[in-house]
């Protein structure tokens, strides 16, 4: 007899290795003092500081300039969503900066560089050509309901699929064919953009914890406390909401 259990799912979330990489926030490597002045030491330091404070200005501004939203918006509009989620990918790979651009992928710890104002764009762009049912701001509303447990989560949106055996079970879709690329009553709430259905789960949690959203985690709570208070019935107490699935 089939049971509704989450116990016979036979995985684990896992962020594949990166292998042994230098840390982005590492100090550079010591640079070798010839000169036996202390004058002469303060003043190189000095000018080796004002040198990475430049470069690092310059190439934050290039980024900035260099940035541009107007593709995801076409391919949004003509409702090209395949090339529309690869698209979202190559700009988070492109705000992060040069060194997620040459290796072709965004580190976890590289999304706290992403400014908000980027990122609400990214999200609105999707937000607002689907109805309010795709973008990173619907996931993190389901995911908080989801109590944030990814599996949970994961069935909610539709990257699993139930199998066909007596226990309830679900597997990982495989990309791209098994996942929905229409938005239609079928389509389950969320299920774009794929930023990190396949490769863990740590991108996608600092993506949706990041600053850009915490002013609509709290506009959310607030809708659904007084969408329970609505539906309260008379006479009765406050009661925990269900987020089962």
């Amino acid at each position: 007899m089939a049971t509704n259990s989450f116990q016979s799912l036979n995985y684990r979330h896992r962020t594949p290795s990166l292998g042994r990489r230098r840390s982005l926030d590492s100090p550079p490597p010591t640079l070798a003092l010839t000169s036996k002045s202390n004058d002469n030491y303060k003043q190189t330091i000095a000018i080796s500081s004002a040198v990475k404070t430049f470069s690092l200005s310059s190439s934050t501004s290039a980024s900035a300039q260099t940035t541009s939203f107007d593709h995801l918006g076409r391919l949004l509009a003509a409702k090209d969503f395949p090339e529309a989620d690869n698209e979202t990918r190559r700009l988070l790979i492109s705000l992060v900066g040069e060194a997620a651009q040459k290796r072709g992928y965004v580190f976890f710890s590289e999304v706290q560089f992403i400014s908000k104002s980027d990122l609400q764009t990214i999200d609105q762009l999707w937000r607002s050509n689907s109805n309010n049912k795709f973008g990173y701001g619907v996931q993190k509303r389901l995911w908080e309901k989801s109590d944030k447990d990814f599996t949970r989560f994961f069935i909610k949106v539709g990257w699993m699929k139930k199998l066909d055996t007596e226990i309830l079970q679900y597997n990982y879709r495989a990309f791209p064919d098994e996942f929905m690329w229409e938005l239609n009553e079928e389509t389950p709430e969320g299920h774009l953009p794929l930023t990190n259905a396949l490769r863990g789960t740590q991108l996608l949690t600092c993506i949706l914890t990041h600053p850009t959203f915490a002013d609509e985690e709290q506009e959310e709570s607030a809708i659904d406390e007084e969408e329970e208070k609505q539906q309260l019935p008379v006479g009765k107490g406050l009661f925990k909401t269900n987020y089962s699935f």
